[in-house]
């Protein structure tokens, strides 16, 4: 289980972006049981609990000059968790918005105002993917080629060469943290963990051919606390727990839920045309596909790491992936599939 290293006490306040989302959520919470009180959170919609704990609710988008500005006032340290999450391509310019543009609309803003420390969520997937079952760490080049099929990994790309050309100079700290698929309770929207639930409600018709990496969420949170004092300047830490094949992967949830996995095994060129051929039928009758071609695609690459570098300077430690992946099974059919759904 990772050891949460509790933050220095400073004098000015503590903002995290995008705080009600998965992995944001979860840092709140853990800076909240650290001790924390000078706390503020930048979204859409600061929910109760927040509030009730103390938390200064700073409801606004970073896509907006105004309001960085505002976020910003009085801040020490940033955690930038504010983000869109989306396989579709034709979301590119909302991903770019609020990945590129936001980031530097913060950073930014964030000089101006004084702000000592940026802790950035980006994501493995500006590093860490590959055609075959490659580990790599953060000395590999960033795999622009394949990276640039994708918008969203495109997006989050960019945002790191936003955040690294806009926050740097004496006395500023630029860390940036990439995890893997956060996995683990607590993710409302379902914007990481929605590959178990379509496991569990066999919505998955085959099984892919490349490999993933999970972390939990709860893990890569007490990362990001650590890193406001342990990291390094402009220097990026790869988190992920384990490594397996989607097939690995599918038979674990199986065990574990009891839900049996897709035995279909689908070339990857047949998946891939097959995937574009729903998808372009579903479009020209003007309703949305069931399947998301550049999400087959992606799951036909490998996303394999080594989180060594976390591990030795963040204090990164991770717990059992069964532990992970019961706790995320657990969350699921209580919150969406129902009590008793599988009796």
């Amino acid at each position: 289980m990772a050891k949460k290293k509790a933050l220095a006490k400073v004098e000015k306040k503590i903002l995290v972006t995008g705080g009600t989302g998965f992995l944001g959520a979860e840092v709140v919470r853990q800076l909240i049981d650290s001790g924390e009180r000078n706390l503020r959170v930048m979204a859409s919609h600061v929910p109760d609990w927040m509030k009730d704990a103390g938390v200064e609710p700073f409801e606004g988008s970073v896509a907006e000059p105004t309001d960085v500005a505002d976020a910003v006032k009085g801040v020490s340290v940033i955690f930038h968790l504010a983000g869109k999450v989306s396989r579709d391509n034709e979301d590119a310019i909302a991903m770019n918005k609020v990945h590129v543009t936001g980031t530097r609309l913060l950073c930014e803003a964030a000089k101006e105002a004084g702000v000592k420390t940026v802790v950035l969520a980006s994501s493995s997937g500006t590093i860490a993917v590959s055609e075959g079952p490659e580990m790599i760490d953060e000395s590999y080049p960033a795999p622009v080629e394949i990276i640039s099929r994708w918008a969203y990994y495109a997006s989050k790309y960019y945002q790191e060469r936003a955040a690294l050309e806009n926050f740097d100079g004496d006395g500023r700290k630029l860390i940036i943290l990439n995890p893997t698929l956060l996995l683990g309770p607590g993710d409302e929207r379902l914007s990481s963990t929605k590959i178990v639930l379509d496991l569990l409600g066999k919505k998955l018709p085959y099984t892919p051919g490349g490999g993933l990496s999970v972390v939990d969420v709860r893990d890569a949170a007490a990362t990001f606390l650590n890193a406001v004092e342990m990291g390094e300047h402009q220097e990026k830490y790869l988190l992920g727990a384990a490594n397996m094949t989607f097939k690995d992967f599918f038979g674990r949830v199986e065990r574990l839920s009891g839900v049996p996995s897709p035995m279909l095994r689908v070339p990857k060129g047949l998946a891939m045309a097959g995937a574009g051929l729903v998808d372009s039928v579903f479009k020209n009758w003007n309703m949305t596909s069931p399947i998301q071609p550049k999400e087959v695609e992606q799951a036909e690459f490998f996303w394999y790491l080594d989180a060594s570098k976390a591990t030795e300077q963040l204090g990164f430690h991770t717990r059992d992936v069964q532990e992970t992946l019961n706790d995320t099974i657990a969350y699921i059919r209580k919150n969406f599939l129902g009590d008793g759904v599988f009796n």
